[in-house]
């Protein structure tokens, strides 16, 4: 059976282990940057696990490389006492439950790309069941079955990396909306002034994401003639964000008040999320919370002067359990038809 989202019937597995052969699921983890594969055993044990970069790659050779990813791991446990019982893939985007086709922004010749119908031709012929979304769904997913998430059914997942987005979990529901693009929080409006650049990326993206934070140290450094901070041995076309972390530890002037912007922006987002789904935990994942988990007390502190004030007093705020593993185990959760 082959589905994308949730939008056909199917059984869950119920048992780990079936007439001695274990059951486990291929699960991948497509960002920006990489693809990441491995076999995960419905007990959530990773068997195997690969990631490849996909620079330079658009389009059908991003495809390319995920079933080639697919049928190295069908041909590594062929001999082995497991079965593949399915194949589940986390994107960074939208997957059009209705279509299968996959808008990724952030990947050349990914607007509407037919993904479903690649893997689906793949593995023609075969008794294994595929299941696409979108990342942010995975990780609040992949939270809530070996995560922060465990114990509860209503959980946001609040990831903030090249883009932004919120993965939501409610009454033990995930939500998809209309047009599967429920938790597209790059485009809230926190700003009050509009620039043309928010109709690419959106509002909050553009400013408080990791790619919108090195946008705006970059132009900041552009327009002065004087600096003398953490950043001028840095190559500029070489910055990430773990760069940026670094320089505000070293009190640099741009990074300071980027930062210290970023943490307002990420605490009212936090009182927006925590104010329209009522969540008992908001976990922080994606790149930017690795080096920006310690201002995690910080943003609680600027929701609180927004957010419901009896909701904001019961959530808590949480990191990720499972860091950049997230997506990966939140596309087993799917495939193994748990939700």
């Amino acid at each position: 059976m082959i589905a994308c989202n949730f939008s056909f019937h199917y059984t869950s597995f119920k048992c780990e282990k079936n007439f001695g052969v274990f059951l486990a699921v291929i699960t991948i983890d497509l960002t920006s940057i990489s693809v990441t594969s491995a076999v995960i055993s419905m007990a959530g044990k990773v068997m195997k696990k690969e990631s490849l970069s996909i620079e330079g790659k658009q389009g059908e050779q991003v495809s390319l490389l995920i079933q080639n990813q697919i049928k190295k791991l069908l041909s590594l446990f062929e001999n082995e006492p497991i079965q593949i019982k399915a194949v589940g893939v986390s994107v960074p985007g939208i997957c059009y439950s209705k279509t299968g086709l996959v808008w990724a922004p952030n990947i050349p010749g990914w607007d509407n790309y037919p993904l479903l119908q690649d893997i689906s031709y793949l593995l023609r012929g075969k008794n294994i069941r595929i299941k696409i979304d979108n990342n942010r769904t995975c990780c609040i997913l992949g939270e809530h079955w070996q995560g922060a998430a465990k114990e509860t059914k209503n959980a946001v997942y609040l990831a903030v990396g090249s883009g932004i987005g919120a993965g939501i979990l409610i009454d033990g529901k995930i939500l998809h909306g209309f047009n599967d693009a429920v938790g597209a929080i790059g485009w809230f409006a926190v700003d009050r002034t509009y620039k043309d650049a928010y109709s690419e990326k959106g509002c909050l993206e553009s400013l408080a994401s990791g790619k919108g934070i090195i946008t705006r140290v970059k132009e900041s450094l552009n327009i002065i003639d004087d600096y003398s901070g953490y950043f001028k041995d840095i190559k500029i076309q070489n910055l990430v964000i773990g760069d940026v972390f670094d320089a505000y530890k070293q009190k640099d002037p741009i990074a300071q008040k980027i930062i210290r912007e970023s943490v307002e922006l990420w605490g009212i987002t936090a009182a927006n999320i925590i104010s329209a789904f009522n969540p008992e935990i908001l976990i922080f994942g994606g790149g930017v919370f690795g080096p920006g988990i310690f201002f995690i007390d910080e943003i609680k502190s600027e929701a609180k002067k927004w957010a419901q004030p009896l909701s904001i007093d019961k959530v808590k705020f949480s990191p990720s359990q499972l860091g950049n593993n997230a997506g990966l185990f939140g596309a087993g959760h799917l495939a193994l038809g748990r939700f």
